[in-house]
């Protein structure tokens, strides 16, 4: 008896990735944006064998994240041959762990990787130079945007009247924090 080894074309990972604060209960109109462009980038270039693994309402922060760890699974498998992300902050946020993936894992097992916005595209080296700088500013962000932020209160303590230029209204529940 004859084992007949299976062959089967690659296919190319969509990966789509939204945060919590975006998320929700239902699929977010931003992950059907990020699927329309990479569908349509994908078929612009000939890749018609592709799979959507998506993360709606997760951190970029870390990457235990359900589908990305599929697309991990399905990576080392050999079923995956290119992972197509919006931009470099879809898949991941964490700059050291996403160099990692597109620097080490990726190669590793000989799959492209390509950030569509940002221009980056792991066959040609496009932007790969700058690519780490990128993902240390994806991270800044992250970190800046979950601190909370009360230098701005004294601006939301007061709003111009509507009815005369120059007067405010006051809210006094907010007037005690900003004394403070």
């Amino acid at each position: 008896m004859s084992r007949k080894k299976q062959v089967y074309e690659k296919i190319t990972a969509l990966y789509c990735r939204i945060s919590l604060d975006d998320g929700g209960d239902n699929e977010s109109m931003s992950i059907s944006n990020q699927k329309l462009m990479l569908r349509d980038f994908a078929e612009k270039h000939g890749m018609f064998q592709y799979e959507y693994y998506v993360d709606d309402g997760y951190t970029g922060r870390n990457f235990n994240r359900p589908s990305f760890q599929r697309m991990i699974a399905d990576i080392e498998t050999g079923k995956i041959g290119c992972v197509i992300t919006k931009d470099l902050s879809r898949l991941g946020r964490n700059y050291i762990e996403a160099g990692s993936y597109i620097e080490i894992f990726f190669p590793k097992h000989n799959v492209r990787y390509i950030a569509v916005t940002d221009g980056v595209d792991s066959l040609t080296r496009q932007e790969m130079d700058i690519t780490p700088f990128k993902n240390i500013l994806n991270d800044m962000y992250s970190r800046d945007i979950s601190k909370p932020s009360n230098h701005l209160l004294p601006l939301y303590s007061m709003l111009k009247n509507a009815s005369s230029i120059d007067r405010f209204v006051v809210f006094p529940n907010l007037l005690g924090r900003v004394k403070r």
